[in-house]
């Protein structure tokens, strides 16, 4: 195939070997050094790097909502609109390309990737706290009603359903198809050749990089941090261990340690393995909360979070007349810079294991399965959750107080909550090794120059970095540092924004060319 608008560029063409590893210059040198001077600041001035960036994070999501929300619909129409169209045929690899692997695997490996460790927590918290009005009702509605339960688990799914799946999916396909079908490097840089051109190998490029890293480590060091506190919150509850900055960094120190065995091992004997395990112990927690808890309210559940969500997911995609602004900034715009920010790295890691799928293939199981799995899990323990708290039952029935506990405390009012509560840590605790070693693949491919054979010790590093930077922070500036480091990976949600739409636009050219080469030569 001709492709005059866009460039052939070897994995790693930039590469320096250096001590056994193999990166890319300059990227990998000047994100080292970018997330070093960035830990120093918010060791020595924890407060002030909080309040700062925590400022940039408000003004992103109060000036330019009107864009995050732009960008999401349009994300979700997109995907929408590739499935049905003849280009959701074009297959990534080429025609003769063939899956690496099963069906089962491939899902668990994204659903793991992309959000599972989150519907762990706020699957309960976010329907209870909208129903109690602990900060804002969605859409204004009346808080302990039924039409604020079904606001409620209306808003929740809008949450976690088509709208971040739909932004993960976008960048996977990019991703993917330039790398699979253009022979690019798997890296950021090279889903934006068709309007870059050759500029990709110079500076365009390393910064398009080097963001993509400090995004992906920002997010995962936060987010292994915050864990660390809320494990140790549950464990304190459940079995009285004292919830100490001790017990947090030996958390944080058991994870990194999983998490190198696992990315020592690779994609298959790594993240794979401990995905599989994730999902068969979360179905099983799945179907304990449904069989134990009311199985008829679970039936009922799947329509009413069904039509729930449904019926308020276009309202709760306008940003035109909204009088629930607290509701909204603190929630939904706050939510769609983080899976922005988020992005590089769940999609890359998804465009990582999904060579040989169709298109069509692809936005299917990354965008409509994901909703219809959280419609069953939200409809479970959202549902049960939501009742406990209108009938009174237990600690919800008080609102919320501690999001880490919230779930301990819906299993709380089921039996064997010792056995189900300790279940919850660990498929917790195994979600953060899945989400750690997914991050070390994505970063050590975008710092190795887009090669994904890089030595092992790479993998290693940065594995290994995420665990530090999460237990320095901790250790030195507590959740003030961790909030800055938050705030700042959710900033970069507004530039990401503009990139990712760029990004659709070279995506949609260049499916449109394979779809015409494809046609002419009477592939399709």
């Amino acid at each position: 195939m001709n492709h005059n608008d866009e460039i052939t560029m070897a994995p790693g063409h930039d590469n320096t070997q250096v001590l056994g590893l193999d990166f890319h210059n300059p990227v990998f040198p000047l994100s080292a050094l970018a997330i070093i001077a960035f830990i120093l600041y918010a060791l020595i001035y924890p407060d002030a790097a909080n309040t700062q960036l925590t400022a940039a994070r408000g003004w992103s999501i109060e000036h330019f909502d009107w864009l995050f929300m732009i960008v999401g619909n349009i994300f979700v129409l997109l995907c929408l609109v590739l499935i049905v169209l003849p280009l959701g045929r074009i297959r990534l690899g080429g025609e003769n390309a063939r899956p690496e692997h099963s069906r089962l695997s491939w899902f668990s490996m994204l659903f793991a990737a992309g959000m599972g460790i989150g519907l762990m927590f706020w699957s309960v918290a976010e329907p209870v706290a909208y129903y109690t009005d602990w900060y804002g009702t969605p859409l204004n509605a009346a808080a302990g009603t039924p039409e604020g339960a079904s606001a409620a688990i209306g808003a929740t799914m809008f949450h976690w359903g088509l709208h971040p799946w739909a932004i993960y999916g976008v960048v996977g396909l990019s991703l993917a198809f330039f790398a699979y079908n253009r022979g690019l490097p798997l890296s950021l840089r090279s889903a934006f050749t068709p309007l870059l051109g050759n500029r990709v190998r110079g500076w365009p490029g390393h910064l398009i990089d080097i963001t993509a890293v400090l995004a992906t480590i920002f997010g995962l060091a936060t987010s292994l941090g915050f864990g660390a506190s809320q494990a140790a919150g549950g464990l304190n509850y459940l079995f009285d261990v004292p919830n100490t900055l001790g017990t947090q960094i030996a958390i944080i120190v058991g994870v990194t340690a999983v998490a190198l065995f696992s990315v020592w091992r690779g994609i298959d004997g790594g993240v794979k393995l401990f995905s599989n395990i994730n999902m068969v112990l979360a179905l099983l927690l799945l179907l304990f909360v449904v069989l134990t808890g009311s199985t008829l309210l679970f039936l009922n559940g799947l329509w009413d979070t069904t039509l729930a969500y449904a019926s308020h997911i276009v309202p709760l995609s306008s940003w035109i007349g909204r009088d629930d602004t607290t509701w909204y900034h603190g929630w939904t715009v706050f939510y769609w810079a983080w899976w922005i920010s988020w992005s590089p790295f769940v999609g890359m890691f998804i465009a990582r294991v999904s060579r040989g799928r169709t298109v069509r293939e692809f936005l299917t199981a990354v965008l409509l399965v994901p909703t219809l799995v959280t419609i069953v899990w939200m409809s479970a323990f959202g549902g049960t959750a939501l009742a406990q708290s209108a009938a009174g039952v237990g600690e919800l029935a008080n609102g919320i107080s501690d999001v880490s506990l919230a779930m301990f405390h819906m299993l709380e009012q089921l039996p064997l909550t010792t056995l189900t509560s300790s279940l919850a840590i660990l498929l917790v605790l195994i979600f953060f090794v899945t989400s750690s070693d997914s991050g070390s693949l994505v970063i050590d491919s975008i710092t190795a120059g887009g090669k994904t054979d890089a030595p092992r010790g790479q993998r290693v590093f940065w594995a290994t970095l995420e665990g530090v930077i999460a237990g320095i922070l901790l250790y030195g500036g507590g959740d003030a540092a961790l909030g800055a480091l938050q705030a700042g990976a959710v900033a970069t949600g507004l530039p990401f924004s503009l990139v990712l739409l760029v990004m659709c636009v070279g995506l949609v050219k260049s499916l449109r060319q394979e779809h015409r080469d494809l046609v002419l030569a009477g592939a399709t």
